[in-house]
Protein backbone atom coordinates (compact mmCIF):
# COMPACT_ATOMS: atom_id res chain seq x y z
CA UNK A 1 0.00 0.00 0.00
CA UNK A 2 2.74 2.22 0.51
CA UNK A 3 3.35 2.74 -2.88
CA UNK A 4 0.59 5.10 -3.19
CA UNK A 5 0.10 6.39 0.09
CA UNK A 6 1.35 10.18 -0.37
CA UNK A 7 -0.11 10.63 -3.99
CA UNK A 8 -3.42 12.54 -3.31
CA UNK A 9 -4.66 12.25 -7.04
CA UNK A 10 -4.21 8.51 -7.22
CA UNK A 11 -5.12 7.69 -3.99
CA UNK A 12 -9.03 6.73 -3.83
CA UNK A 13 -8.71 4.65 -6.82
CA UNK A 14 -6.06 2.98 -6.16
CA UNK A 15 -7.44 1.70 -2.66
CA UNK A 16 -10.53 0.61 -3.74
CA UNK A 17 -8.59 -1.28 -6.49
CA UNK A 18 -6.14 -2.75 -3.87
CA UNK A 19 -8.93 -3.14 -1.26
CA UNK A 20 -12.32 -3.87 -2.80
CA UNK A 21 -14.16 -3.62 0.37
CA UNK A 22 -12.84 0.05 1.05
CA UNK A 23 -16.43 1.81 1.33
CA UNK A 24 -17.94 -0.92 3.21
CA UNK A 25 -15.51 -0.48 5.85
CA UNK A 26 -15.74 3.32 5.82
CA UNK A 27 -19.36 2.78 6.11
CA UNK A 28 -18.81 0.79 9.09
CA UNK A 29 -16.47 2.91 10.58
CA UNK A 30 -18.78 5.68 10.22
CA UNK A 31 -21.62 3.79 11.79
CA UNK A 32 -19.48 2.48 14.66
CA UNK A 33 -19.39 6.16 15.94
CA UNK A 34 -23.35 6.27 16.48
CA UNK A 35 -25.02 6.39 19.99
CA UNK A 36 -22.74 8.60 21.68
CA UNK A 37 -22.54 12.35 22.48
CA UNK A 38 -19.59 13.67 20.54
CA UNK A 39 -18.24 17.21 21.09
CA UNK A 40 -14.99 16.45 19.46
CA UNK A 41 -13.05 13.79 17.65
CA UNK A 42 -9.62 13.23 16.89
CA UNK A 43 -9.05 11.58 13.28
CA UNK A 44 -5.60 9.48 12.87
CA UNK A 45 -4.42 9.31 9.40
CA UNK A 46 -6.61 11.55 8.03
CA UNK A 47 -5.69 10.75 4.28
CA UNK A 48 -7.87 12.63 2.26
CA UNK A 49 -10.44 12.91 4.35
CA UNK A 50 -13.15 10.56 3.74
CA UNK A 51 -13.13 9.10 6.62
CA UNK A 52 -13.66 12.33 8.99
CA UNK A 53 -16.19 13.37 6.69
CA UNK A 54 -18.72 10.24 7.04
CA UNK A 55 -17.82 10.87 10.87
CA UNK A 56 -18.73 14.21 10.34
CA UNK A 57 -21.93 13.60 8.64
CA UNK A 58 -22.99 11.61 11.53
CA UNK A 59 -21.89 13.98 14.12
CA UNK A 60 -22.41 17.70 12.43
CA UNK A 61 -22.25 19.50 15.45
CA UNK A 62 -18.67 17.92 16.75
CA UNK A 63 -15.22 20.21 15.88
CA UNK A 64 -12.63 17.64 14.78
CA UNK A 65 -8.80 17.20 14.51
CA UNK A 66 -7.39 15.38 11.82
CA UNK A 67 -3.52 14.86 11.35
CA UNK A 68 -1.44 13.11 8.76
CA UNK A 69 2.36 12.87 8.05
CA UNK A 70 1.45 14.32 4.66
CA UNK A 71 1.04 17.26 4.10
CA UNK A 72 -0.40 16.91 0.40
CA UNK A 73 -2.56 14.39 1.51
CA UNK A 74 -4.82 16.85 3.95
CA UNK A 75 -4.15 19.47 1.28
CA UNK A 76 -6.03 17.40 -0.68
CA UNK A 77 -8.57 16.63 2.11
CA UNK A 78 -9.30 20.29 2.49
CA UNK A 79 -10.11 20.83 -1.26
CA UNK A 80 -12.13 17.86 -1.31
CA UNK A 81 -14.81 18.90 1.24
CA UNK A 82 -14.30 22.33 1.36
CA UNK A 83 -12.69 23.06 4.55
CA UNK A 84 -10.75 25.14 3.80
CA UNK A 85 -12.51 27.77 1.66
CA UNK A 86 -15.43 27.61 3.75
CA UNK A 87 -13.60 28.95 6.79
CA UNK A 88 -14.70 26.34 8.98
CA UNK A 89 -12.82 26.77 11.63
CA UNK A 90 -14.52 23.37 13.44
CA UNK A 91 -11.89 21.53 11.67
CA UNK A 92 -8.01 21.34 12.36
CA UNK A 93 -6.04 19.07 10.10
CA UNK A 94 -2.53 18.85 11.29
CA UNK A 95 0.21 17.17 9.83
CA UNK A 96 1.61 14.39 12.39
CA UNK A 97 2.73 11.24 12.85
CA UNK A 98 0.94 8.57 14.98
CA UNK A 99 4.00 7.88 16.52
CA UNK A 100 4.75 11.71 17.59
CA UNK A 101 2.09 12.77 20.74
CA UNK A 102 -1.51 13.24 20.43
CA UNK A 103 -3.08 16.71 20.15
CA UNK A 104 -3.77 18.01 23.61
CA UNK A 105 -7.54 17.95 25.16
CA UNK A 106 -9.84 15.67 25.58
CA UNK A 107 -11.63 13.71 22.51
CA UNK A 108 -15.12 11.84 23.00
CA UNK A 109 -14.46 9.70 20.18
CA UNK A 110 -11.07 8.92 18.16
CA UNK A 111 -11.48 7.39 15.06
CA UNK A 112 -8.59 5.39 12.00
CA UNK A 113 -9.07 3.87 8.99
CA UNK A 114 -6.36 2.01 7.36
CA UNK A 115 -3.53 3.83 9.24
CA UNK A 116 -2.46 1.97 12.25
CA UNK A 117 -1.15 -0.47 10.57
CA UNK A 118 1.43 1.14 9.48
CA UNK A 119 2.74 0.80 13.15
CA UNK A 120 4.38 -2.22 15.18
CA UNK A 121 3.02 -4.27 17.78
CA UNK A 122 4.71 -2.26 20.00
CA UNK A 123 3.66 0.85 18.71
CA UNK A 124 -0.24 -0.37 18.09
CA UNK A 125 0.36 -0.93 22.15
CA UNK A 126 1.23 2.40 22.93
CA UNK A 127 -1.08 4.56 20.50
CA UNK A 128 -3.65 2.70 22.07
CA UNK A 129 -2.51 3.69 25.17
CA UNK A 130 -2.03 7.22 24.13
CA UNK A 131 -6.11 7.49 23.11
CA UNK A 132 -7.06 6.21 26.05
CA UNK A 133 -5.43 8.63 27.86
CA UNK A 134 -7.34 11.22 25.67
CA UNK A 135 -10.56 10.11 25.60
CA UNK A 136 -11.61 9.34 28.36
CA UNK A 137 -13.68 8.06 30.34
CA UNK A 138 -16.17 7.87 28.67
CA UNK A 139 -15.11 8.11 25.32
CA UNK A 140 -14.88 5.82 22.49
CA UNK A 141 -12.08 4.66 19.82
CA UNK A 142 -13.21 3.29 16.34
CA UNK A 143 -10.39 1.41 14.53
CA UNK A 144 -10.82 0.12 10.79
CA UNK A 145 -7.75 -1.56 9.48
CA UNK A 146 -6.01 -4.30 7.40
CA UNK A 147 -5.49 -7.02 9.85
CA UNK A 148 -3.43 -10.70 10.01
CA UNK A 149 -6.61 -13.11 9.34
CA UNK A 150 -6.51 -16.56 10.66
CA UNK A 151 -6.23 -18.38 7.14
CA UNK A 152 -3.83 -17.04 5.42
CA UNK A 153 -5.53 -17.15 2.15
CA UNK A 154 -8.04 -14.47 3.66
CA UNK A 155 -4.82 -11.79 3.31
CA UNK A 156 -5.76 -10.47 0.41
CA UNK A 157 -4.81 -6.78 0.95
CA UNK A 158 -1.51 -5.67 -1.07
CA UNK A 159 0.91 -4.77 1.71
CA UNK A 160 4.85 -3.83 2.08
CA UNK A 161 7.21 -5.39 4.14
CA UNK A 162 9.14 -2.11 5.03
CA UNK A 163 6.24 0.30 5.69
CA UNK A 164 2.89 -2.15 6.09
CA UNK A 165 3.02 -4.13 9.78
CA UNK A 166 -0.59 -5.77 10.39
CA UNK A 167 -1.50 -7.63 13.77
CA UNK A 168 -4.00 -9.98 14.39
CA UNK A 169 -7.26 -8.56 15.66
CA UNK A 170 -6.81 -11.05 18.90
CA UNK A 171 -3.55 -9.01 19.58
CA UNK A 172 -5.47 -6.13 18.95
CA UNK A 173 -8.02 -6.49 21.14
CA UNK A 174 -5.89 -7.35 23.94
CA UNK A 175 -3.79 -4.40 23.56
CA UNK A 176 -6.70 -1.97 23.77
CA UNK A 177 -7.82 -4.25 27.01
CA UNK A 178 -4.26 -3.39 28.14
CA UNK A 179 -5.36 0.44 27.93
CA UNK A 180 -8.23 0.12 29.39
CA UNK A 181 -10.73 -0.53 26.40
CA UNK A 182 -13.99 -2.92 26.31
CA UNK A 183 -13.65 -3.81 22.69
CA UNK A 184 -15.79 -5.42 20.28
CA UNK A 185 -15.21 -6.22 16.67
CA UNK A 186 -18.70 -4.99 14.66
CA UNK A 187 -17.60 -6.13 11.23
CA UNK A 188 -14.98 -8.34 9.16
CA UNK A 189 -14.13 -9.39 6.19
CA UNK A 190 -11.05 -11.36 5.35
CA UNK A 191 -8.38 -9.31 6.23
CA UNK A 192 -9.92 -6.32 7.15
CA UNK A 193 -12.19 -5.30 10.50
CA UNK A 194 -13.77 -3.07 12.43
CA UNK A 195 -12.82 -2.58 16.12
CA UNK A 196 -15.55 -0.36 18.56
CA UNK A 197 -13.87 0.19 22.15
CA UNK A 198 -15.29 2.03 24.50
CA UNK A 199 -13.27 3.37 27.35
CA UNK A 200 -14.00 1.50 30.44
CA UNK A 201 -14.86 3.97 33.32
Amino acid sequence: MSQFHFDPTTYMDLMRAEVPAYDRLQEVVAAATEGIAVSRVLDLGTGTGVTLAAVLAQHPAARAVGIDESAAMLQAARDQFGWEDSGDDRIDLRVADLADPLPPGRFDLVVSALAVHHLDGAGKADLFRRVAAVVGPPGRFVLGDVVVPEDPADAVTPISDDYDRPSSVTDQLGWLDEAGFEATVVWAERDLAVVRADRRT
